[in-house]
């Protein structure tokens, strides 16, 4: 009780100071409990997990999002539990959420060091526009005064199986917000649409030699407004301290939306990451974007940071949680 306590002030304070809904993160492997809360508990320890990107660099009004998230395991590693926020700003508008996360992990094989967990999170989310930061030619009664704000409740599910060697995972979010949005009629029109997302994410881990492990993972993304995005990412273990890699970003047509004009730019971009694990308990890592769209000739690129801190000591000895 005292490390779920402590894990919730030290979470609570980071985000004392604050208030793009679905915000995107290139280094997601690192941050599992933002896409799916199933990944509650799959390190089997106490961990927190905080992240900032600055998007498109030099636009004015671009994305910036910061999330932290940090979890644990009970019950012999049965249970997972999960706190998780999350702060988005983009132009005038601002989204934050918070989301209590919790996992049942049941054990796969004799080793144990197979899992398949299902999770469910619930929470609430926040849509709020500043409308000092928006002007008009004329009196438009859409623009607001002040700072109005929309909040929801909303739940999360996913399923998340791990091995030591690869992972396969799907969520689903925003499944209650979208539907209490909607039923409120959207009183203020200039506030972000909350739209049910999905994820289907997978990797592995292939050993090269002793001191080098590859890692291959990608990411699906998707909800019926637009195309689904996909991440390839490639990197390389060397010594279980550094992780090196590069992602390749695109938009695919996984289904159809005839709603969605065939002419519409599919986004791409490239990028590199690179993580660097200080000592047994923290991490530093950083990511930079490059769009490949005409969106290139507006802005210098995007820039990611991330920490991830250990507060304990693994539950029990065995292969390392790569993913």
């Amino acid at each position: 009780m005292r490390k779920i306590l402590t894990l919730i002030i030290i979470l609570l304070l980071a985000f004392a100071s604050y208030s793009q809904q679905d915000a995107q993160f290139s280094q997601y492997m690192f941050n599992g409990l933002y896409i799916n809360p199933a990944y509650a508990g799959y390190k089997e320890q106490a961990n927190i997990h905080s992240f900032y990107r600055t998007q498109w660099v030099g636009f004015e009004g671009a994305p910036q999002t910061m999330s932290v998230a940090g979890d644990l395991v009970l019950k012999d590693g049965n249970v997972g539990l999960g706190l998780l926020l999350s702060n988005d700003f983009t132009g005038s508008q601002s989204s934050f959420s918070t989301y209590i996360n919790y996992a049942y992990r049941i054990q796969i094989g004799e080793s144990g060091f197979s899992r398949l967990s299902f999770g469910l999170a619930a929470g609430l989310v926040q849509q709020g526009i500043d409308g000092d930061k928006l002007s008009s030619i004329e009196v438009d009664q859409y623009v607001p005064t002040g700072k109005p704000t929309e909040s929801f409740p909303d739940a999360r599910v996913g399923i998340f199986y791990s091995t030591p060697s690869l992972f396969v995972g799907f969520s689903a979010d925003n499944l209650v917000a979208s539907y209490f949005q909607a039923q409120n009629h959207a009183k203020n029109l200039l506030l972000m649409k909350i739209n049910k997302h999905y994820y289907f994410t997978a990797g592995a881990l292939i050993p090269i030699n002793y001191d080098i492990k590859f890692k291959p993972t990608v990411l699906l993304k998707d909800d019926a407004q637009t195309f689904t995005s996909m991440d390839i990412n490639a990197f390389l273990l060397l010594y279980d301290r550094i992780w090196i890699g590069g992602f390749y970003r695109t938009a695919v047509k996984t289904y159809k939306k005839p709603h969605l004009d065939a002419g519409l730019q599919k986004k791409n971009g490239i990028g590199v990451i690179g993580d660097f694990f200080i000592n047994e308990n923290l991490r530093l890592g950083y990511a930079f974007d490059y769009s490949l769209s005409n969106l290139r000739s507006y802005n210098y690129g995007s820039h990611e940071i991330s920490i991830g801190f250990a507060l304990s000591p693994r539950r029990r000895e065995g292969p390392k949680c790569y993913f």
